[in-house]
């Protein structure tokens, strides 16, 4: 199986939709076969599902993904043989490979991470060093990390078309870093293999643009199965020329939001869905749940406070926000501990080696769970055995998660055609 036997946070016979894609399961598998023969995947990703009964569809897409330490120590064998798998096909005689993380050296959450990703590398066997490109890391230097352990950082250094310490010459260079404050010279041009590519951080990068390969990977995959493509897969729009302190773009912006609500309705009324339709705008690039808002109308974007219109005018590295996407929101009805709650599911080459849930006591079912206060609930695998025999019953417990790991693989294909496409 490509996806471990998990449990969620739900409970009770599959949906329609989780019984649809369960009883398709040798077609999908063989369809993933076929796509990964034609399609490489990204080297690692983490996807953001919304699961609202009716629908479910991922939200986000990253392909710098932290938050290893998140996952339950019983996936690491999992992510191991996937790390060998995936540099193997990327560069099979990798020896030596050079992490660069992100530049924020006290996030020792975040560290936490970079240090569990080493651990799955080493022991993929590859001799593993990390490479910093902040500044305040000019000479080797010590971080502590919230369990009692040290991470050491060491200053990248560049000689002609390769880069690596002073003294480690690595195979491969992999980036933890999404170079949201642009491209470094060092990386230019390098003739080392460096994973991700540098056109898949976010000084290159739109969110409209994962969205736009997803849409075509899910018409192919809803044929495939002959569901609405719909339950999958959010509407979204892009708005460009925006300056939110301005107010320059602010009707644009409005209207795309009211159209749609008014799309989003329809579906509502032709699948028989008694809920209220609401929209998510967020900035086109960057992750750390910053520059969003969920609106139900227009009005309410017109209408924005000067605090409100602070958050969305600035993203991660001070960045100013000129252009969003405007896409459908997705309701979760899932709750761990009284919290609402969503599923992040994490890959390593094209295979799921685990997740977590996204928990927020504070926020609710149609908000952004990527905030302060949220915290992390590990997933576990369902039985003992990762492929446990379930006769083929559908309400199986091991096999509800099997729906959330096809989406999410889904969302890994739209990315593998991302990088596939030419830099602008």
């Amino acid at each position: 199986m490509s996806v471990p036997h998990l449990t969620t946070a739900l409970t009770g016979p599959l949906l329609e939709l989780e019984r649809k894609i369960l009883d398709a399961q040798p077609e999908i598998e063989h369809w993933f076969r076929n796509q990964w023969q034609e399609h490489t995947p990204p080297f690692y990703g983490s996807v953001d599902l919304r699961n609202a009964g009716y629908k479910l569809a991922p939200v986000d897409m990253n392909l710098f993904p932290g938050g290893f330490n998140n996952l339950n120590p019983e996936f690491h064998p999992l992510a191991v043989q996937a790390a060998m798998m995936a540099l193997e096909g990327y560069c099979p005689d990798a020896r030596r490979i050079l992490l660069i993380p992100e530049n924020h050296t006290r996030n020792a959450f975040y560290l936490q991470n970079v240090a569990a990703l080493v651990k799955i590398l080493r022991q993929a066997g590859m001799v593993v060093r990390v490479g910093s490109l902040s500044p305040e890391i000019s000479a080797p230097t010590e971080l502590a990390l919230p369990d009692g352990s040290t991470l050491l950082q060491e200053p990248v250094v560049r000689q002609g078309n390769r880069v690596g310490l002073a003294d480690f010459d690595p195979c491969v260079v992999l980036l933890n870093n999404d170079l949201s404050g642009g491209i470094p010279a060092i990386l230019e041009n390098i003739e080392q293999t460096l994973l991700p590519p540098l056109h898949a951080g976010w000084a290159v990068r739109r969110k409209t643009g994962h969205f736009s390969a997803y849409d075509k990977v899910v018409d192919e995959f809803a044929k495939l199965i002959d569901i609405d493509p719909w339950f999958i897969n959010p509407y979204f729009e892009h708005v460009d020329g925006l300056d939110f302190h301005a107010r320059e773009g602010e009707e644009q912006l409005a209207a795309t939001v009211d159209a749609m609500v008014e799309k989003i309705a329809a579906k509502y009324a032709q699948h028989g869905i008694d809920q209220t339709p609401f929209v998510i705008v967020k900035a086109n690039a960057g992750t750390y749940g910053m520059g969003i808002m969920s609106v139900k109308s227009g009005a309410e974007l017109v209408n924005l406070n000067r605090k409100q219109r602070n958050k969305m005018s600035v993203i991660k590295e001070g960045l100013t926000v000129h252009d969003v996407i405007v896409q459908e929101g997705v309701p979760t009805f899932e709750t761990i501990d009284e919290g609402v709650a969503e599923p992040v599911i994490y890959m390593l080459d094209r295979f799921v080696i685990g997740g977590f849930y996204r928990v927020h006591t504070g926020r609710g079912i149609d908000e952004n769970l990527n905030a302060p206060g949220m915290h992390f609930q590990p997933l576990a695998f369902a039985t003992p055995l990762t492929t446990p025999d379930c006769d083929g019953s559908p309400d199986c417990e091991a096999n509800r998660f099997y729906a959330y790991g096809v989406v999410a693989r889904l969302a890994l294909l739209a990315g593998a055609l991302e990088l596939e496409a030419e830099p602008n």
